[in-house]
């Protein structure tokens, strides 16, 4: 399984935009195979095509050649079932945490490491590794969470989580991703944990991708290393025909 830090459009089709995760140094082998035709793209019925190709090749600007994707950070109610969550659900390693007692918080970093790789034992190293290590995430924990009832945190997925009014927000944020050699045999493990699922590989009118929910119900996107190919039934029991079509998260 890949986590990593630079979120790339694949257009897969003329009419559908999937979110996937790429690493750094495949960035560019990637964009290279996207060809001139899908360079244009259409915003909507009312605005001018966008012109994205000078995005995709040159230099980078003087000064980032070294800058790296390093993190994303989310707030969670409870570390210990984050943790085992993100590093025994998901296979991910503790890279490096820091208690705040003076700021009533900690954190904690986890990243999808290579399984033989060792997490130093001084602390100053261990910072320095993780600060080196594209697509960590942040687990903030601020210290009280884990007594309060229910959900905390807003997701930002059509959340109604700490809203005054009890109306779901629109929210910016979605969803983090992971890549697995095979959508089914991963989801068949996550159903076997007992992870809860926002969409199964079949359901909804994308076949052959999924979506679950982190402890926090934050979600995470599973897609395919390759080809997107449906199996006749996924790990919930739903067929590959039929589907409910697309759904926008943020609504």
């Amino acid at each position: 399984m890949k986590f990593t830090s630079v979120a790339a459009a694949a257009l897969l089709t003329s009419s559908a935009v999937v979110s996937a995760f790429v690493s750094p140094s495949s960035t560019s082998n990637a964009l290279k195979k996207v060809s001139s035709s899908n360079c244009q793209l259409k915003l909507s019925e009312t605005v001018e095509q966008l012109d994205v190709s000078s995005y995709m090749k040159g230099p980078q600007p003087e000064g980032t050649e070294d800058y790296i994707m390093q993190q994303t950070m989310i707030r969670v109610k409870d570390p210990k079932a984050s943790l085992d969550f993100y590093c025994n659900v998901l296979g991910f390693k503790l890279l490096m945490y820091k208690e705040l007692p003076q700021w009533k918080f900690n954190v904690y970093f986890v990243a999808p490491v290579d399984a033989a790789t060792t997490i130093p034992e001084d602390a100053d190293d261990r910072w320095k590794m993780c600060m080196n290590t594209p697509g960590c995430i942040e687990l903030t924990y601020n210290y009280g969470t884990e007594v309060e009832e229910g959900k905390v945190y807003n997701t930002g997925n059509a959340d109604t989580t700490g809203t005054s009014d009890g109306q779901k927000v629109r929210g910016g944020f979605g969803h983090i991703g992971i890549t697995v050699p095979n959508v089914y045999r991963a989801c068949e493990r996550f159903h076997k944990l007992g992870v809860e699922f926002h969409k199964s590989p079949n359901s909804g009118g994308m076949k052959g991708l999924a979506f679950i929910k982190d402890p926090d119900g934050y979600l995470i996107e599973v897609l395919p290393r390759g080809a997107m190919e449906p199996e006749d039934v996924d790990c919930l029991g739903v067929p590959a025909e039929g589907g409910e079509g697309y759904k926008d998260n943020s609504k």
